[in-house]
């Protein structure tokens, strides 16, 4: 018979995809669940796979992999897609489409498939990562082919006694993982209205928050953070700490609209504290270490990274040559960030390393300016002398006919 793997969520689409592609292709449906960070939402996951009918269930733990070997290359790269969102959900899609390929050559499965519909920009990042990985896999999308609406799938799901999560009731579709939360649908597809409150798990509304500012002052070493108001921690659990203190103090809501590969202009909603907190962080610092000119070429090489991330080209040379680029610089992003929270605001108050290019001798304007004052006349002359020469031009030449 013949075996697929099934991306599973445990929510609505992917549960009554087990029960459908068993009975469209005849086959065995092995079901793969990720721990990105979600939290509590995976506590039944597997016995809810199977109670579906899927023949196994695997749950992975992939957090520590999810954060060393794509958030971490995507934060110090800068990749922040459309200068607003850090990519969360578009960073675990080339993750769990290796896992999908691995779990389907250990059970000798003909095809892999997933739950996103055919507007989804997630299904972008499985389908392209599934077939860089192995071009020979067959791929199956449900959603984009059922056409069922959701209360299609609620009666296919009555019709067959599927157990389905009591969360179909609510109007939002909601992805989340350790580097962020996005919620979609309900009243929110209409740009003009305000997000209700209600939407929000890890920030606090900004009139909520505490009246006093929070101060974190975050540690890099060689581009890595490594501690947080002067306690070691492993990634994971600065992320976590990071997510509980920005949440508190209302940073990290993204309200945005956004344009999908496929053509659309989408109205997103994120949340992510810590990845607000840890991209302001690291670039400033990097900012503080490197030259002008580097610093130019990295934020252009930011945006292509962010672009090739959401555009589902995680398994491409264009990422693995940027990410070369990025290791390059790391070395001289040691040192220290302090930032301030309050009520929403995440800034930037305080940076040192020994690695900074920042000269108080030249920059200060008091006691102790070493800056040499005469040289920049001579400076200025030469580097205005082409538009300097342009403008003589200009005044010489003849005055066009008619003009």
């Amino acid at each position: 018979m013949k075996r697929i793997v099934l991306a599973y969520s445990g929510g609505l689409d992917t549960s009554v995809a087990i029960r459908w592609l068993a009975e469209k292709h005849d086959a065995e449906i092995i079901a793969v669940t990720l721990d990105l960070g979600q939290g509590q939402e995976l506590t039944d996951v597997r016995e809810r796979a199977l109670a579906v009918g899927a023949v196994r269930a695997h749950v992975i733990d992939a957090r520590e992999e999810f954060a060393r070997d794509y958030v971490l290359p995507a934060l110090q790269a800068r990749a922040i897609y459309e200068e607003r969102y850090p990519l969360a959900s578009a960073l675990g899609r080339p993750l769990i489409a290796k896992h999908l390929v691995a779990i389907a050559r250990m059970e000798g499965a003909a095809a892999v498939a997933h739950g996103c519909t055919g507007k989804d920009n997630d299904q972008v990042g499985l389908d392209v990562s599934v077939r860089s990985l192995d071009p020979a896999m067959e791929l199956i999308a449900p959603a984009r082919i059922w056409g069922m609406s959701r209360p299609d799938e609620i009666e296919y799901a009555r019709v067959r006694n599927i157990p389905v999560p009591v969360t179909i009731a609510s109007p939002y579709s909601v992805d989340s993982n350790l580097w962020g939360r996005s919620i979609e649908c309900g009243v929110l597809e209409d740009p003009w209205i305000e997000p209700p409150d209600d939407i929000y798990t890890l920030t606090r509304s900004p009139p909520h928050c505490p009246d006093e500012p929070a101060y974190i002052e975050i540690d890099f070493d060689r581009g890595v953070p490594v501690r947080a108001n002067g306690i070691d921690m492993a990634l994971i659990e600065l992320i976590e700490s990071l997510e509980t203190i920005a949440g508190a103090h209302g940073v990290g809501r993204i309200d945005m609209i956004e344009n999908r590969l496929m053509g659309i202009k989408s109205r997103e909603i994120y949340e992510a504290p810590a990845a607000v907190v840890l991209h302001a962080a690291h670039s400033e610092l990097e900012k503080f270490v490197i030259a002008r000119d580097l610093e130019q070429i990295k934020h252009d090489m930011g945006r292509a990274y962010a672009d090739a991330v959401y555009n589902g080209l995680w398994f491409s040379q264009t990422r693995e040559a940027i990410d070369a680029f990025v290791a390059a610089i790391q070395p001289r992003v040691s040192g220290t960030v302090r930032l301030k929270l309050f009520k929403g605001d995440c800034r930037v108050v305080g940076r040192r390393s020994d690695y900074a290019l920042y000269d108080r001798g030249l920059a200060t304007y008091g006691e102790g300016d070493r800056f040499d004052h005469t040289a920049a006349e001579g400076f200025i002359k030469i580097w205005g002398l082409p538009t300097e020469t342009a403008a003589r031009k200009r005044a010489t030449s003849p005055t066009p006919v008619g003009g």
